[in-house]
């Protein structure tokens, strides 16, 4: 097992090395520069389109904007902004944090246009129900139907491990440790809840992300702004911290045994993409399903995903590790720095003492669970362009079954694949918005002068 683990964390190694990160945020820089830096110039548009100002009924789709936004937000919004940012700053220090601001800037632009992609070429079946993402822009638009289906591969094995399995163990480990309940009983409750959601499909899993989304960011955010607001004080020098880190060797302090400026730069990035998965090519699956007859509309409001998801919430938890000083302590224990999870929790505990673990473990119950709903949508996508139709309810069968599994076992082995697996997305969805973005750039002109002239765009569309 152990030879096993090592060798898929080998492989992570490579497929979320040098080249990988390059191409990741390259795409997005070469998106950025296309489009005119649209991230800045068409931000306050898409919160109007997100607020519902052009919300209509009739138009073709599952879900309305927000739902759409709330379902992939819900991927999203998990252990990535709370136990991804604390390996961040162990492994690469506090300037991980300022590279992981730089992936989001520009995972922006990459959000969009991919799910701009994924809406334009989406399919919808006779009974409403919608089917899109990158294995159909690759298919209908770059004309690479063996890149799709590589794409929905991996994205299925992705949503057995990232999407299910680590996230039960994520919410077994708090539960277990806060209130006493044994793994297996809190697998088998949520492999109950996780099948009441998706039974219903993508209507029923936009209409709770829609509602638990808002509610678990407010209550992760109030928490993070209590400590920060407890440690105002700090708030200046941490900023500084951040920035002089990200440049500059963050030397060896405390439990902290020192990051290079690459080490800094490679976690940054890694870790901001795990956290808002800008360019793995998952959001657009959920993207395709909303209400609108423009998909350029639907682009803009998938554009906030990363705003909210790292430049608010990882900046957040960021903030409160840095302004308490924990990434500089010593487990007493084992004798060394803390790391992941356990990190954040230590920088929430130091600023609220008591109430700061449970608002921890409290959000990682529930970020753990949203996730898991969301990615059963993205496996289900995939797996009917894999198999056809009739296969997805074995799929969901399997997927509900195996999230008692996951929650009671070690995942090592799970946390190695699914890392590979979700790496892999990446490769065909970026060829595939390099290959496609002039047809991006197209849609973006085209949408806006008709908006500049005032005509009616939905009568053009």
């Amino acid at each position: 097992m152990e030879a096993l683990v090592q060798f898929f964390n080998t492989l992570s190694g490579y497929v979320w090395g040098p080249v990988a990160i390059c191409l990741l945020v390259g795409t997005g820089v070469y998106i950025t520069l296309r489009l005119g830096f649209l991230q800045l110039t068409k931000f306050a548009h898409a919160i109007k389109i997100l607020k519902g100002d052009y919300d209509d009924p009739e138009h073709e789709g599952e879900i309305n904007h927000f739902e759409a936004l709330s379902a992939a937000l819900s991927a999203t919004i998990g252990t990535g902004n709370i136990a991804g940012v604390g390996t961040a700053i162990a492994m690469g220090g506090p300037g991980a944090v300022f590279w992981m601001w730089i992936t989001a800037f520009f995972g922006m632009a990459t959000k969009y246009a991919s799910c701009l992609l994924g809406h334009k070429y989406r399919e919808v079946d006779e009974d409403g129900q919608v089917s899109g993402g990158p294995m159909y822009y690759l298919e209908k638009g770059l004309g690479q139907r063996w890149l799709g289906l590589l794409f929905a591969f991996f994205a299925m094995l992705a949503s057995f491990g990232i999407g299910n399995m680590a996230q039960a163990n994520s919410v077994a480990e708090p539960v277990a440790a806060y209130f006493g309940i044994p793994k297996p009983v809190t697998g088998v409750v949520l492999a109950v809840l996780v099948w009441l959601v998706i039974v219903g499909g993508i209507k029923r899993i936009g209409q709770v992300a829609s509602k638990i989304v808002p509610f678990m960011s407010i209550i992760y955010v109030l928490g993070a702004l209590g400590v920060i607001l407890a440690n105002i004080q700090e708030v200046p020098a941490a900023f500084g911290i951040i920035i002089n880190s990200a440049f500059n060797p963050a030397s060896a302090v405390g439990g902290f045994t020192g990051a290079t400026v690459a080490m800094a730069l490679r976690f940054g990035v890694a870790r901001g993409v795990f956290s808002n998965e800008a360019g793995l090519g998952s959001a657009p699956m959920a993207h395709a399903a909303a209400k609108t007859n423009e998909s350029v509309r639907e682009g803009l409001v998938a554009m906030v995903g990363p705003f909210i998801d790292t430049l608010i919430i990882c900046t957040m938890t960021g903030l409160v590790i840095v302004t308490t000083g924990a990434w500089q302590m010593v487990d007493q224990v084992t004798g060394k720095g803390f790391i992941g999870a356990e990190l954040t929790a230590k920088g929430f505990n130091l600023g609220l003492p008591g109430p700061g673990g449970f608002v921890v473990a409290f959000s990682i119950i529930f970020f753990a669970f949203s996730t898991a709903i969301a990615w059963s949508y993205y496996g289900d996508r995939s797996v009917k362009y894999l198999f056809g139709d009739k296969y997805v309810k074995y799929y969901h069968w399997v997927y509900v079954l195996i999230i008692p599994i996951g929650a009671s076992m070690k995942i090592s082995l799970v946390w190695a694949i699914s890392d590979v697996a979700n790496g892999l997305m990446a490769l065909p969805n970026l060829i595939g918005l390099i290959g496609l973005s002039g047809v991006v750039a197209k849609a973006t002109k085209d949408y806006f002068s008709r908006i500049k002239n005032s005509v009616d765009i939905e009568e053009v569309a």
